[in-house]
């Protein structure tokens, strides 16, 4: 099929499909974030450690990454849509799954399928990008990107209430119900889409790792997503812990809010977008490596200062989202023909960060508390800016 041909005949991104998108990426994204606050519970249930239930949050986000390099390519193979429609289904089911789980590793098998097939957001944001008219693709990306942050942060808030008014398995109900709902909306509403790579699977996994080889731009925008993502993760795999413990001794439902604190870093994506159509992407990369760096003063005073944890959460998120939009639309630009694949490679880089920081934050945490977690997020923080220095001068193939 002529790839070039049948996006013209498609290409048609209204405000209202847009806003379709956006929400389902947060609804399947969710998925891998609702047992963060919930871990204190969930611990005491199945009287296991604080180490052994973090790993439901580590082996979401190793999963994640599986599916990011080994089902996100496939998009440049099969139908679109249909694509879409099956993997929110499958995440519904490893929902359900842990719904039911009677023991804690069931839970992760649950947690792993889920992550797994939620890839299915990283499929929505390329198209996205594909659908949109050119001069609005960073606004569509950026918009589709806000999705997916509110998914992440607000799914802590749904996950808190929920355990707090029914019980900790009535919010992977809920969210198996959501999928499911999502899925025949989108079939409803996305149109038929067909790419060719002109090449097979493993052809194409094997593209995949070559555009790491040809692409300074990926390899520069793989090290600063995992650089970000691992310091999201490693502030947000602790935090139930700390608010769970005194002096705050929040309930779960309690803790769940922080997530509306953060909620405002979405704006970031759609700002992060609008500067990239401008062609300003690096300036919101270093706005954003920068606020990484600067969010650990405040957060620094998080075990004694409500304000100031209130503080770091927003400017961190901020941060966030300023670098992972800006680098998303540094590598979209670079091959329009291998979106998926590029964006499988970054995002796989990305989520092994995140899973890297959850990792680190579960051992750092019970052996230095949250001042070895706010020392080991200065160093990476730094790292960051570093790698910025001399990649982002090096790597810029082309304006982003």
């Amino acid at each position: 099929m002529n790839t070039t041909s049948h996006l013209r005949h498609v290409q048609s991104l209204s405000t209202p499909l847009l806003w379709l998108m956006a929400a389902a990426t947060g609804i399947a994204v969710a998925g891998n974030y609702y047992a963060q606050p919930l871990l204190p519970t969930i611990a005491a249930e199945f009287r296991t450690s604080q180490t052994a239930a973090a790993g439901i949050v580590t082996t979401a986000q190793l999963s994640y990454g599986a599916g990011l390099f080994l089902l996100v390519p496939v998009a440049d193979l099969r139908e679109r849509r249909s694509l879409i429609v099956a993997l929110m289904l499958l995440a519904g089911l490893g929902l359900a799954l842990s719904a039911a789980a009677p023991t804690l590793p069931l839970l992760l098998v649950g947690t792993a399928i889920t992550g797994f097939c939620s890839v299915v957001a990283q499929v929505l944001v390329p198209f996205a990008a594909t659908l949109a008219v050119p001069e609005q693709r960073g606004r569509a990306v950026g918009t589709v990107m806000s999705g997916l942050l509110l998914g992440i942060l607000l799914a802590r808030t749904v996950a808190g209430t929920l355990s707090s008014l029914m019980h900790w398995r009535a919010v992977y109900v809920v969210a198996a119900v959501s999928m499911a709902v999502c899925a025949l909306a989108l079939r409803r509403s996305l149109p038929r889409y067909q790419a060719d790579a002109g090449v097979g699977y493993g052809e194409l996994l094997r593209s995949v790792i070559q555009l790491f080889a040809d692409e300074a731009v990926l390899r520069v925008r793989a090290v600063l997503g995992m650089i970000s993502f691992a310091l999201f993760s490693l502030f947000w795999t602790p935090l139930a812990f700390l608010l769970a413990a005194p002096p705050y001794g929040y309930s779960d439902a309690v803790i769940g809010l922080f997530g509306l604190a953060g909620a405002a870093g979405a704006l970031a994506a759609t700002g992060a977008g609008r500067l990239a159509d401008q062609g300003r992407g690096t300036t919101a990369t270093w706005l954003g490596l920068l606020g990484l760096l600067i969010c650990w003063l405040p957060l620094g005073f998080a075990q004694a200062s409500l304000a100031a944890l209130l503080a770091g959460v927003l400017l961190l998120d901020l941060a966030v989202q300023l670098v992972h939009v800006s680098n998303q639309n540094a590598i979209y630009a670079l091959r329009p023909q291998a979106r998926n694949r590029l964006n499988a490679g970054y995002m796989t880089c990305y989520f092994l960060g995140g899973a890297g920081g959850s990792w680190l934050a579960a051992y750092i945490y019970p052996r230095a508390g949250w001042i070895g977690i706010v020392g080991a997020a200065v160093s990476l923080a730094v790292l960051g800016i570093a790698v910025g220095l001399v990649g982002l001068r090096r790597g810029q193939r082309r304006p982003d």
